[in-house]
């Protein structure tokens, strides 16, 4: 009796334990599918691209085509009227004309002449003859738009115009004042329009 007993007690037990589930047999890993995840944990995710602001919207290429070709057209022009202001002998004043190579010295002489008039012939005129440039080398040359390459494009253009003045035509001497006055005409005229002419014709726009 105490034996019934005993195993009685010991299959109420059993009973009343759960026995955990055992977890499903995984299939063996081969040596391709291992090295592709060490692959994909060694390699960081790429970061997702983000979008492109919105840029300016620009001219379609009909309207941005007849824009440099009427810039174009005025640059032609200009050059032009700039080599009969400038190449033009004047015997008159080949006793008066003087090479000048020290900057601010031919400026000192416009300003103390009596006549306001004069001064304000001579610098205005140099300021004038380079407004054209800063205007006008955006719009032809898009990759001139830079303030520092439109400076030196006139700088570069108005010596070569005072060598040949100094060099070539009677009556004209080389000024350094001039090619100052000139570079400083293209420094507003790019200031002033240039620089919205230039991004107005070649902007480009950027979708978001």
């Amino acid at each position: 009796m105490a034996r019934a007993a005993a195993r009685a007690r010991t299959a109420f037990r059993l009973r009343g334990t759960k026995t955990a589930p055992q977890p499903a047999p995984q299939p063996p890993e081969s040596a391709g599918s291992r090295s592709w995840r060490r692959v994909l944990r060694r390699r960081p995710a790429a970061p997702a691209p983000e979008p492109e602001p919105a840029g300016r919207r620009g001219l379609p290429w009909p309207a941005r085509l007849l824009a440099m070709l009427c810039a174009f057209v005025f640059m032609v022009v200009f050059a032009v009227v700039l080599a009969r202001l400038t190449l033009e002998p004047s015997p008159a004043s080949a006793a008066l004309t003087h090479t000048n190579l020290h900057p601010g010295r031919s400026l000192r002489a416009y300003l103390d002449r009596p006549a306001l008039r004069d001064a304000v012939k001579q610098i205005g005129g140099n300021l004038l003859l380079g407004v054209p440039f800063g205007v006008l080398v955006p719009v032809v040359a898009p990759r001139t738009r830079g303030l520092l390459r439109v400076l030196l494009l006139t700088a570069i253009v108005m010596l070569l115009v005072e060598f040949a003045q100094g060099a070539l035509v009677t009556g004209r001497a080389f000024d350094i004042d001039d090619v100052i006055l000139n570079t400083a005409g293209a420094l507003a005229g790019h200031l002033l329009l240039g620089r919205r002419l230039g991004r107005a014709v070649h902007a480009r726009r950027r979708h978001a």
